[in-house]
């Protein structure tokens, strides 16, 4: 067996051992009358009844380079059995419940969900060192670059995936310590787009083009060459992931890497006791040379079915032949065409170059004619007493514009609107103290009117209180103190105390009373203390937001008032009837001047078309000529491909022979399988020196840490779980 082969044969011993269809293939021929056992899977762990589990995500948000900038865990508790309530151990801060609205408590380390019989979706943040680290490295023409260096770079490139497995158990093995790392799959894929890489190659790895982009998939499994203990000369197993590429303008989006444990969780190690049973499983092998020999068989077939076919392709290559004749005679006539056509492109060239002369004293005649009218069309604006500049090929347009805009009878009449509005604001502060003054006079009788009723209250209650002492005095002979006394005390009879009220109220109501009340109103109101407190009151009146609105409001009702009586004066009115007569007169000016212009561009064009024309013309001969040239060349190869296919047809018996030997080729490759088929299964076990029982001890421990490693963040020990992690790393551009 050559070098290559034992390379591929050692490959494929590394995929039956870590792919599991065909280890619980394995599993399972020890006894095909016992019934398998149950794997461990997310589906089995989800439909167990009996289980509370974990399912775990770590989402890490990296650099180009790899390097970690944040972690955020996903963790969903999957509540097979409806319980209330959750008991969960993490590590994680900041928890968010993501998918429901249940709370939790804190108990200890634990965090006790009021789950409901639902189950549980939650993220959080860690700060924890993960169990395989990852570095992305780049060279350019062969040299190590930086994520900065290389972005917009050309040329041959290599990206890089190193993964450092950091997460083992020490385990005994044959009676000594062994470092046994979980057995993580790195899963690495990108998209790289067509136009910025060509000639694309991953190592272990897979490419699919779709024509505009290149999906680019790695696998690398860190850690496991030393697990199993077995050297890279007998088995490779890859633990990076490389992809090379021509590249210009190097940038690409972002990158993800999936690592996982799973593969390994869904084998079963009970029956990898059996060494035989080991090698037995090998023959799976058999059914893939099977494969092969059944497609060496189809190639002999295929190339009988060619050689039967031969006379079909010997008249094919006749067909060829006519074609080819077909094909000399009309690049002869397509010679004597480009002949003619050389001739008439030179004539046409001179013709146009004839054109191209007269074209400077054209356009010179055309501008003088233009500044001509734009001069008198000057004269005739400033004669009607409006101030322009000069007036020029570039800027006559944008002046008229401007006095058409100017005599607009919108723009008078805003103008004219300024004005008047300007003049009604410089008599505002007059407006504003008339209006404040009639506002003061109104609050101060409002609190004139409010004062009054206070004072009136307060003589009526004092008349009273003295009308009361002279009834009382006279009724019972005692003050008004002791006879409020004696009532509270229950000595006076209500007969006495009810005309002693009426007694009261019949005083109030006298003539002498009333006029008594009048008069100390009159004179409590002309005191210096009842003015001060009006005055103060007004005062304070005033300052209030609703009376300082009243005023605003009516201060500006008054100002749009005068604004609109100026408005509608003669003045204004005549200003705006003349604006729009002077107006129609330059429209009618600027729209000569813009026929003339339009005139005037025109010829512009159309000489330079004819400098373009004459141009043009002069590389169409030129480019005749070429094609005449070529033309010759196309007549002489078309001879030379006749001549090729005559030969091609006369060496057809040669190419018939070919096909011949080319059968009995294919028929030695079948038997050659057929040998390999018989003697590769000895090889492989022999390619591992013959130390199985190694092997298997090695790998069903390699199993056995996978299946240990189950969790992040964090994990109840009565809870189940798995755990994946997804790195994502940051895109590059220029």
């Amino acid at each position: 067996m050559n070098k290559l082969s034992v390379k591929i044969t050692a490959f494929t011993l590394c995929a039956i051992l870590c792919l599991s269809g065909v280890i619980t293939a394995f599993a399972l021929a020890g006894d095909k009358n016992e019934e398998p056992q149950k794997k461990l899977t997310a589906a089995s762990v989800e439909n167990d009844e009996n289980e509370i589990t974990k399912d775990e995500t770590v989402y890490v948000l990296a650099g180009a380079d790899g390097s970690v900038k944040k972690i955020i865990v996903s963790d969903w508790i999957k509540n097979a059995l409806g319980a209330a309530s959750l008991t969960d151990t993490t590590g994680l801060s900041d928890i968010e419940n993501v998918k429901g609205d249940e709370s939790y408590t804190i108990n200890g380390n634990a965090k006790v969900w009021d789950a409901q019989g639902n189950d549980i979706y939650y993220q959080g943040n860690i700060e924890k060192e993960l169990p395989v680290g990852m570095t992305v490295t780049y060279t350019l023409d062969g040299k190590k670059v930086s994520v900065d260096e290389i972005a917009g770079k050309t040329g041959k490139v290599s990206i890089r995936f190193d993964y450092d497995n950091r997460q083992y158990e020490t385990v005994k093995i044959d009676g000594k310590d062994e470092k046994i790392y979980v057995p993580f799959a790195m899963l690495t894929g990108m998209l790289l787009d067509n136009d910025c890489f060509r000639n694309v190659k991953v190592s272990n790895g897979k490419l699919i083009n779709d024509g505009d982009r290149t999906a680019v998939v790695g696998i690398a499994l860190p850690g496991l060459q030393e697990n199993l203990g077995i050297g890279k000369d007998k088995i490779d197993i890859p633990d990076y992931v490389e992809i090379t590429a021509d590249a210009t303008d190097f940038s690409f989006g972002m990158t993800v890497t999936i690592a996982t444990n799973e593969i390994f969780n869904n084998l079963d190690t009970s029956k990898f006791d059996s060494v035989d049973g080991l090698a037995g499983s090998i023959g799976e092998l058999t059914d893939g040379m099977n494969q092969l020999l059944d497609g060496s068989s189809a190639l002999y077939g295929g190339l009988c079915t060619l050689l039967e076919k031969s006379d079909e392709l010997v008249s094919g290559i006749g067909q060829l032949a006519d074609g080819a004749k077909a094909l000399k005679d009309g690049a002869i006539a397509l010679d004597d065409g480009a002949g003619q056509l050389k001739a008439g492109a030179a004539e046409l060239a001179g013709g146009l170059n004839t054109l191209k002369d007269n074209n400077a004293t054209l356009n010179g005649g055309a501008k003088q004619v233009f500044e001509t009218l734009l001069s008198t069309a000057e004269t005739q604006i400033k004669a009607g007493g409006i101030s322009v500049p000069t007036l020029t090929i570039d800027n006559y347009a944008k002046v008229l514009d401007g006095v058409i805009a100017s005599l607009d009878e919108t723009s008078v009449y805003n103008q004219a609107l300024a004005q008047v509005t300007a003049a009604a604001r410089e008599n505002r502060p007059l407006i504003v103290q008339k209006v404040t003054a009639a506002v003061r006079e109104q609050a101060e009788a409002q609190v004139i009117a409010a004062v009054q009723e206070q004072v009136s209250a307060g003589v009526a209650s004092a008349v009273r209180e003295q009308v009361a002492d002279q009834v009382i005095s006279t009724a019972t002979g005692m003050n008004k103190s002791d006879y409020e006394a004696a009532v509270s005390a229950g000595l006076i009879p209500e007969e006495t105390q009810n005309a002693v009220s009426a007694a009261i109220d019949a005083q109030m109501q006298s003539d002498d009373v009333k006029a008594l009340i009048e008069a100390n109103i009159t004179a409590k109101m002309a005191s210096e203390e009842i003015k001060a407190t009006i005055k103060a009151n007004t005062d304070a009146q005033m300052q209030t937001d609703t009376v300082q609105k009243t005023i605003s409001d009516n201060v500006e009702l008054q100002v749009k008032q005068a604004i609109s009586e100026n408005m509608a004066s003669d003045e204004v009115q005549s200003k705006l009837a003349a604006a729009s007569e002077g107006a129609k007169s330059i429209i009618s000016l600027k729209t000569s001047l813009d026929s003339y212009n339009a005139f005037y561009l025109g010829l512009l064009t159309y000489t330079g078309g004819v400098a373009s024309a004459a141009d043009g013309a002069g590389k169409l001969a030129s480019g005749a000529s070429d094609l005449k040239d070529g033309a010759a060349q196309l007549k002489d190869g078309a001879s030379a491909l006749y001549d090729g296919i005559l030969q091609l047809k006369n060496g057809t018996p040669a190419l018939v022979d070919g096909v011949t030997g080319l059968k009995d080729g294919a028929m030695q490759l079948n038997e050659g399988l057929q040998k390999f088929n018989e003697e590769g299964i000895q090889k492989i076990i022999d390619l591992v020196d013959g130390d199985l029982n190694g092997i298997v001890a090695r790998l069903k421990a390699t199993i056995d840490v996978s299946k240990n490693y189950r969790n992040f963040a964090g994990i109840s020990d009565d809870m189940d779980g798995q755990v994946k992690f997804i790195y994502r790393t940051d895109e590059i551009k220029e």
